[in-house]
């Protein structure tokens, strides 16, 4: 029987800061980070460019795969795809790795090895956290598309989207389903 050594947050936060590969923290155990095929990463720099652009002269602040997020309630520290933050950041440094804790919206783009770890684990810790407002899962096998967006009464609101020329409001953005999936083997 194989015998896993559990690591403490600190054991992991100092482990990271020096690491030459990424990894997340699940409630005692650390996990490596794998890569993502070609369609997940032309979503991904698509939907920065076109987040960034036009966020651009707010005070929102898109971030890339390596801001590291603290999700409390489920013992995780995870690196979603795309982070924006709208507030004033709170940001724990540890050992010169920056942390967020008060993200706005978070993006994960999904694959078949990923899909089932976005869609329900990622999600349930994701709506626990007060600061965030949306959470977007972007299939990068089909144009398909599923957000979820918190309501002034503090529930969820679902939308599924597979209509190639819907427009989709990320925060303040409209932005073209087409244009998320541009240039990606599915267009």
């Amino acid at each position: 029987m194989e015998t896993l050594t559990k690591v403490s947050e600190e054991e992991y936060l100092l482990l990271e800061s020096t690491a030459t590969f990424k990894s997340e923290y699940h409630a005692g155990e650390v996990v490596a980070m794998a890569g993502a095929q070609r369609n997940h990463n032309i979503i991904v720099a698509n939907l920065i460019k076109l987040l960034g652009n036009c966020l651009e002269d707010k005070k929102c602040v898109v971030y890339p795969s390596d801001m590291l997020l603290k999700l409390p309630e489920c013992e995780k520290y995870v690196y979603p795809d795309i982070t924006i933050s709208c507030e004033e950041e709170e940001v724990d440094i540890r050992n010169g790795l920056d942390v967020l804790l008060n993200p706005t919206i978070l993006i994960e783009v999904t694959s078949k090895t990923t899909g089932s770890y976005d869609k329900i684990e990622k999600l349930r810790c994701y709506l626990k956290l007060d600061s965030l407002k949306e959470y977007w899962l972007v299939d990068s096998e089909k144009t398909e598309i599923m957000s979820y967006k918190r309501t002034l009464n503090d529930d969820w609101l679902m939308h599924h989207s597979a209509d190639i020329d819907e427009k989709m409001t990320i925060g303040d953005c409209e932005i073209l389903l087409r244009n998320i999936y541009k240039k990606t083997s599915l267009v």
